[in-house]
């Protein structure tokens, strides 16, 4: 099997993958989109195929195109404007964009395919189905307890208000209003007495696709400023204005000359949203991992709905704490690996399996008891908010790499972060907070009184044995956990062997049908009893690393 054999058959797979993913429809095209950009996951014959999805979908009938516009805006397309191209300029998973001109100035017209909703209807249905299967089997061995079924929903609740074109042309002007001081970023301005929720209408603003190399050196344009300020609209849009592009694909960003390099966003009809609580806690995780301060970090986590206070979070407060000591010894490591990379072939150097070993010994061995107690409590969870701002940062990432191989979205956010901490220093965003604890601290004074009463309380309820502390020991839990582990698997040994022996005196005595049964229950005890003895031996490895007797 030669190089050229398979890039061959790399090419025909990924030809094969791009048109079963057309034929299933634009939920999937979605999906499609989301990997079209990902050159250090696939394989460069993958997002070759993968990007036409992005802009390059078969169209449908411009009759029908036509009929629509007509039908929408109750007149001849003829009558509405000056021009109107019966060829469209591209083509994507909801619509397609005619060129026109009206009153002189050069448009686009977005039209809708037909059935949109009807196909969204059966999609989503099967997804919702996945959603429920996920919720059922995810371990959550990772101490975070993700709601699949919620973030199903969210998914599609955005995807309905993406088939409403009024609902994006108000998106689009919200979304210039917030970067109305930016000169690297424009949006495209919408013709309202032309938008239905059929039919968008805007501004002609031509460009090159952010992923097309060849074309934006061509246009003479700085690829590494251009990967920085898709990062920074993007921090500005989370952290600043809580109302993000969720759709960042390189068939909705587009670049052009002016003013050395600027930002075209197009298609806003996949928009989040972040609260303030949100934006806040966010900002409150920065500042507690600059100060080093877990407690901060904790109860911004809280706020954000991120973490849930459980009965016993010294755990959680000990593993953040571990981390949030390590971090700079991190931060030194990573800067020593990207100067030495830098001075190969650009590229940080993997480690090794041996090294990656090595590393999770030491951090279990520090920390190992206090992450077992995470994931057994599950305190951390995973808002459906998140969904699309981890989705649209993926992508940035994607667009990044191919912009540029060294390209390292931590060192592109650095002078973001510095500006934040300078705003912070300079006691501007500090003021509320450090008037709200005055107040409290007031408040708290006129309450002293009733806590110490609450207190002596407490102490006379643990003295007649009222209250009982609750001790616990992870060791003892573990070892529970392993004998319960055993009992089952004897029980299912024990089921199996007496089904064996029934099933066959039943065979042997003709009686077929009943033994059958007999041998498929025995089989599904077997692998009960297999699936217990890999949990066994899982149980046993992970004790062995957190004492360190590996």
């Amino acid at each position: 099997m030669t190089e050229e054999k398979k890039v061959q058959r790399r090419k025909v797979l990924a030809k094969w993958l791009k048109e079963n993913i057309l034929r299933l429809g634009p939920t999937f095209i979605k999906i499609g989109q989301q990997f079209s950009t990902r050159v250090d996951i696939l394989a460069q014959e993958y997002v070759d195929q993968l990007s036409e999805l992005q802009d390059q979908v078969p169209p449908f009938p411009s009759e029908t195109a036509v009929s629509i516009v007509e039908e929408e805006l109750g007149a001849p397309v003829d009558d509405t404007f000056e021009r109107f191209d019966r060829e469209p300029i591209a083509a994507a998973s909801l619509g397609q964009v005619h060129r026109a001109k009206l009153k002189g100035q050069e448009i686009v017209v977005k039209v809708q395919r037909p059935g949109l909703k009807d196909l969204f209807d059966i999609d989503l249905k099967n997804l919702r189905v996945i959603a429920e299967y996920l919720q059922k089997i995810d371990p959550k061995s990772d101490g975070a307890k993700r709601d699949w079924v919620a973030i199903y929903d969210e998914c599609a609740s955005v995807l309905y208000q993406e088939i409403d074109y009024t609902k994006e042309a108000a998106n689009a002007e919200q979304f210039a209003a917030n970067f109305k001081d930016l000169d690297y970023v424009k949006v495209p301005t919408i013709y309202w007495e032309y938008t239905t929720p059929q039919v968008l209408t805007m501004e002609y603003v031509p460009g090159i696709k952010i992923n097309r190399i060849q074309a934006l050196d061509q246009l003479g344009v700085d690829r590494q400023r251009l990967g920085r300020y898709a990062v920074e609209s993007y921090l500005e849009q989370i952290l600043s204005h809580g109302f993000f592009h969720a759709d960042p694909h390189p068939g909705n960003i587009a670049v052009d000359d002016f003013n050395g390099g600027r930002l075209i966003f197009y298609d806003f009809g996949m928009m989040g949203s972040i609260s303030p609580n949100i934006r806040e806690g966010l900002l409150e995780v920065f500042y507690g991992v600059y100060e080093k301060d877990a407690e901060k970090v904790l109860q911004a986590m809280v706020q954000m709905g991120v973490l849930v206070p459980t009965g016993d979070m010294t755990a959680v407060r000990r593993t953040a704490q571990f981390f949030l000591n390590s971090f700079e010894e991190r931060l030194a490591a990573q800067r020593k690996e990207r100067e030495m990379a830098r001075e190969e072939l650009g590229f940080k150097k993997p480690l090794s399996k041996e090294e990656m070993t090595e590393k999770k010994k030491q951090r279990l061995a520090a920390i190992g008891e206090d992450l077992l107690a995470i994931a057994a409590d599950q305190p951390f969870r995973f808002p459906a908010t998140f969904t699309f701002v981890v989705r649209a940062f993926s992508v940035l990432d994607g667009i990044g790499k191919g912009l540029d191989p060294r390209f390292d979205i931590t060192e592109i956010a650095k002078p973001y972060a510095l500006e934040l901490l300078k705003f912070r220093e300079a006691g501007v965003e500090d003021f509320r907070k450090r008037w709200d604890r005055q107040s409290q601290a007031v408040f708290n004074l006129f309450r002293q009184a009733d806590r110490v009463e609450k207190l002596a309380e407490i102490i006379q309820r643990l003295e007649q044995g009222d209250l009982k502390l609750r001790v616990r020991t992870l060791e003892s839990e573990r070892a529970f956990q392993r004998v319960a582990t055993v009992q089952n698997m004897v029980g299912s040994a024990v089921a199996a062997g007496s089904l064996i022996n029934l099933a066959t005196i039943l065979y042997l005595n003709s009686i077929q049908m009943p033994a059958t049964i007999a041998y498929v229950f025995c089989a599904f005890f077997s692998l009960k009893v297999l699936i217990g003895m890999v949990k066994v031996k899982k149980l046993d490895q992970r004790e062995r690393l957190i004492t360190g007797t590996a």
